[in-house]
């Protein structure tokens, strides 16, 4: 982690969506801390201020600013660590489908 980036991660640790947020933290070899939401309980007054709009997890705090929905963090990592692997194919096109098959799995098959 660099000097200046401060990255938080508001986790359910059963989670497949903050699952697919560790993973690609993971593969960007990207160091984070974890604060685990106890979604069996009152939701934190953190999480309730960084996502007032769905206040659900996982939600990526970067330097104070939290971004919301795992396939967008997926893409916000990719796109700010860009230097280190790519999570995401640089073609278009194959970007567009890798982004369809994350939707509908998304839609079918975790809903």
């Amino acid at each position: 982690m660099a000097n200046s980036d401060h990255i938080v991660l508001l986790d359910y640790s059963a989670s497949p969506f903050a699952m697919r947020v560790r993973l690609a933290l993971a593969a960007k070899g990207i160091e984070y801390l974890i604060k685990e939401e106890d979604l069996t309980q009152s939701k934190s007054s953190l999480l309730l201020k960084v996502n007032p709009v769905h206040q659900k997890i996982p939600v990526l705090i970067h330097n104070g600013k939290p971004v919301c929905e795992s396939l967008i963090i997926v893409e916000y990592i990719d796109e700010v660590w860009k230097d280190r692997c790519r999570l995401l194919p640089a073609d278009p096109y194959q970007r567009a489908k890798a982004k369809f098959w994350a939707d509908f799995i998304d839609k079918m098959v975790l809903s």
